[in-house]
């Protein structure tokens, strides 16, 4: 059955919140990409230690066919200001707050019926060391999000395709979340 989200309850939830902009998406529309993977394989140093971020997350394949098990998506972003875009801790300590608002908007779907799965910004943060080294399970799969590119999903394509808004100048850090839902 396809996910029928009331947008108009949608809407009243959401302006409650510091969202600045957001789409619905058909997830037949989203396309899973290697060259994320690559650049997540040989560039960043949260491969292969994290739940959170491949191989741990699966293969693009299982990636994809997850994403895809969902009707719909929304798409959303939340603004950041910070006083040195340069300085990466003060720009970090900003995505808790978008991680929150993330987490809420899960809450939102579910509570409205609908099964959920979060794609986040950058990779999960929630333990100090995370079990994935360990061979054992996660700690917290309810709070653990994957991050978007962990998925293969280009997020500034989106953002191009939908006309949304990726970069907003000064020391402004727009961060990025998809909280996939069905019926």
């Amino acid at each position: 059955m396809k996910a029928q989200l009331d947008i108009e309850k949608f809407e009243n939830f959401i302006s409650q919140y510091p969202i600045y902009e957001y789409r619905i998406l058909n997830t037949e529309k989203l396309h899973t990409q290697e060259r994320v993977r690559i650049i997540c394989r040989e560039e960043c140093e949260r491969y292969g230690t994290t739940w959170a971020c491949p191989p741990a997350v699966g293969s693009l394949e299982e990636c994809g066919a997850r994403i895809h098990s969902y009707d719909s998506a929304v798409f959303f972003s939340s603004v950041a200001e910070v006083s040195d875009l340069l300085n990466m801790d003060e720009m970090l300590a900003t995505r808790r707050a978008h991680e929150v608002l993330t987490g809420e908007v899960a809450a939102f779907l579910e509570g409205e019926g609908f099964e959920t799965f979060t794609l986040s910004t950058e990779s999960c943060d929630v333990c100090e060391q995370c079990a994935y080294p360990q061979g054992k399970p996660c700690r917290y799969p309810k709070r653990m999000h994957p991050c978007l590119e962990s998925h293969g999903i280009v997020a500034s394509e989106i953002v191009e395709s939908e006309k949304m808004e990726y970069n907003l100048g000064g020391n402004t850090i727009l961060w990025f979340s998809m909280v996939l839902f069905r019926a």
